[in-house]
C-alpha cells in the first residue's frame, strides 16, 4: 500500500536543505534578523540548551502568530544558515547555528543579539540560560 501513495509521503516528508556554513550571506542573516519576531525566535534557540519545538513559538512578543507564519518564519531562518531544523515524528525541532556563523563572520552576531536584549529587555540575550526558551 505504502507504493500508491509514495509520491505524495516522500513529499510530505522530504528533509529540509540548510545551506553549507560557506553559503551563508550577510545579507541573508540581516534579513533574516530584521524582522521583530524572526528576531526573537532566533533569540531564544540561541539561548536555549536543547532544540526547540515549533510549538514552543506559537506566542511572540505577546502575540499569537498563525501556524503558516511560524513556518515561514522558520524558512527564512533555516535559509539564511541561521538555525537547523530536523523532523522527529510530528515535532520539528530546531537548534541554533551560532558556532558555524561564528566561523563564517567573528563577531557578527554578538553586537546583533546584544542590542535585541537592550531593545527587548532581555538581558542576557546571547548567552546560554538554562530552562525552556521562551519568544
Amino acid at each position: 500500500m505504502r507504493r500508491l501513495f509514495k509520491g505524495w509521503y516522500d513529499d510530505l516528508m522530504r528533509p529540509f536543505t540548510h545551506p553549507a556554513a560557506d553559503h551563508i550571506t550577510l545579507e541573508g542573516i540581516l534579513h533574516a534578523l530584521s524582522d521583530p519576531e524572526r528576531m526573537a525566535i532566533y533569540a531564544c534557540l540561541e539561548n536555549a540548551e536543547a532544540a526547540q519545538s515549533c510549538a514552543n513559538f506559537q506566542r511572540i512578543n505577546q502575540r499569537t502568530v498563525p501556524k503558516s507564519t511560524l513556518s515561514q518564519h522558520f524558512r527564512v531562518l533555516r535559509d539564511a544558515g541561521l538555525i537547523r531544523s530536523e523532523r522527529h515524528g510530528v515535532e520539528m525541532l530546531n537548534t541554533s547555528r551560532r558556532a558555524e556563523i561564528d566561523k563564517r563572520f567573528p563577531g557578527l552576531l554578538d553586537p546583533i543579539m546584544a542590542a535585541y536584549g537592550r531593545q527587548s529587555g532581555k538581558a542576557g540575550s546571547g548567552k546560554k540560560r538554562s530552562g525552556r526558551a521562551r519568544a
